[in-house]
């Protein structure tokens, strides 16, 4: 029996945040029933440049969407909100990412819903939080990443902000929202209550950079973690290596016995941590030479035995490639109607004992529309009043 067997989820999601949420809870055992809007639902499905014009599934969207089951309801009219209603009354968890007093607006806020279902987890996910002057701001990662401090960390000589292309605040907040409704659900076993939970893509990225916070909440300074210890990446003679001498009060002659010369800590009067940061730009001048004589597993061998870090400088799809990939069998194949399967991450939490559901491939718009519908008793002339005929 998987973990959340016999739990049922509506999920109200589109793009990254929220669709990772409901994924995390499919994973699982839950019982996840995506509810897109008509006529192409969740923007994802055509986000996929490559794939739509090939009229493939895509990738994104198959991403964040598998073990759901995929129902399509008009909530711009009054069947489509009543089909809704109907699913919420037998669900423990009501989970959306639309703006603050889109849901209100609907008809379907927190207070409405508690009502018709007491026992209901109500998880939201926004931009900036429910309340506040950015409320009603507009959130996405790249723009969390530059209200937040995150980009300007990345800042380069020139003086312009440096974006990670990858959306991690969205990723964070919606594995921080299965964990607040998880927690939910473990308190609604003692009260027998349901509540809403909350969080957001500008929280999320605050709490991410919570070390660098207290240094300056408490000290008034920045901490750059690339300033903390003799820290540089490098070329070898096939490809490039991060060095760090984090932990280590004279870094540099243990790199230098890892290369095999003479100690330049000594010959170069900085014996300690802090005199190699300020001549970081000297030393790897010195040492540049040096590790063009070796190749990248050689080297980063060399230098991790002697207790410093290091590890290769890859390219993403060099990474996938790793054999540690597959030994974590981070890669899954899924299903995908009239084409090849698709093979996507997979959930990177392990369990000894217990097993996740069997995996379903993500569904085409509507794919489930008719058979949850008449599960609540829906007749077929109602099914597609609610749906917009668009299944």
């Amino acid at each position: 029996m998987s973990i959340l067997e016999g739990i049922k989820v509506v999920e109200l999601c589109e793009v990254y945040q929220g669709p990772l949420a409901g994924q995390s809870l499919a994973d699982f055992g839950a019982r996840v029933i995506k509810v897109e809007r008509p006529p192409v639902g969740d923007p994802m499905r055509l986000g996929d440049f490559h794939a739509a014009e090939r009229n493939l599934m895509s990738g994104y969207f198959a991403a964040v969407n598998r073990n759901k089951e995929c129902v399509c309801l008009d909530l711009k009219g009054e069947a489509g909100r009543a089909a809704l209603l109907e699913l919420i009354k037998t669900s423990d968890v009501l989970l959306h990412n639309y703006r603050p007093g889109v849901m209100e607006r609907l008809g379907f806020g927190y207070e409405a819903m508690a009502k018709v279902n007491p026992r209901l987890i109500y998880a939201a996910a926004s931009g900036f939080g429910e309340s506040g002057p950015l409320a009603e701001m507009a959130g996405q990662d790249f723009l969390i990443q530059s209200i937040s401090g995150i980009a300007m960390k990345g800042v380069r000589g020139d003086g312009v902000p440096n974006f990670l292309n990858v959306p991690l605040t969205d990723y964070a907040s919606g594995m921080l929202l299965v964990q607040g409704i998880l927690l939910a659900l473990i308190e609604r076993g003692k009260s027998g209550l349901g509540q809403k939970v909350m969080t957001s893509l500008f929280d999320t990225a605050i709490s991410m950079q919570s070390l660098e916070a207290a240094s300056i909440l408490n000290y008034d300074y920045e901490t750059r973690w690339f300033d903390r210890a003799l820290n540089f990446p490098v070329e070898t003679s096939n490809g490039w290596i991060t060095v760090l001498g984090f932990f280590r009060d004279n870094p540099l002659q243990l790199i230098c016995q890892a290369l095999g010369v003479p100690d330049l800590s000594a010959e170069m009067s900085i014996p300690t941590a802090l005199d190699q940061i300020a001549a970081r730009d000297r030393i790897v001048e010195r040492l540049r030479p040096e590790f063009l004589k070796f190749q990248v597993e050689d080297v980063v061998a060399r230098l991790q035995k002697q207790g410093i870090l290091s590890a290769p400088i890859l390219t993403f799809e060099q990474a996938l490639a790793l054999p540690q990939v597959a030994a974590n069998g981070m890669i899954v194949s899924v299903k995908a109607e009239g084409q090849d399967d698709m093979r996507v991450i997979d959930h990177p939490v392990k369990f000894s004992r217990s097993r996740k559901s069997s995996t379903r491939g993500p569904q085409k718009l509507g794919a489930q529309t008719k058979s949850v519908l008449a599960e609540l008793g829906f007749d077929d002339a109602q099914i597609a009043k609610a749906s917009n005929d668009s299944q």
